[in-house]
């Protein structure tokens, strides 16, 4: 009988951090363009907006679902959503400044402080 290749034997533990890093951060880019890039066009079609996010979306997962597939066993799926969030906040951060032009207020920076601490509470070993 065949078995099916576990692909997490076939990386080093350090590479498969590191990949899922960078996978959920280009999965995460796709993402907030297709949730948020559409404000930036408010006279296109509700129906139109939401088949070319379906589209983005497409993409997103092509990435995200690697991302988690591999980092799995490597971190705990709390963790990696925990990652995925911190990640997901910090390209819709650059994003909300650089694509649709709004000010980055200190108020946003303290939340996102109070996040990274939820991270320490999650990742540290207790």
């Amino acid at each position: 009988m065949l078995r099916a290749r576990n692909p997490n034997r076939t990386l080093p533990t350090q590479c498969r951090a590191m990949s899922t890093i960078v996978l959920l951060l280009i999965s995460n880019v796709f993402m907030t363009f297709a949730w948020y890039g559409h404000l930036r066009h408010r006279t296109l079609p509700l129906a139109t907006v939401i088949l070319v996010s379906w589209g983005i979306a497409f993409f997103e997962y092509c990435f995200q679902v690697p991302a988690n597939r591999w980092g799995y066993g490597r971190f705990s799926a709390a963790e990696l959503k925990t990652i995925q969030e911190v990640i997901s906040l910090v390209v819709f951060a650059v994003f909300s400044v650089a694509y649709l032009k709004e000010p980055f207020r200190w108020n946003y920076a303290l939340g996102f402080g109070l996040i990274v601490c939820a991270v320490f509470v999650i990742f540290h070993r207790w």
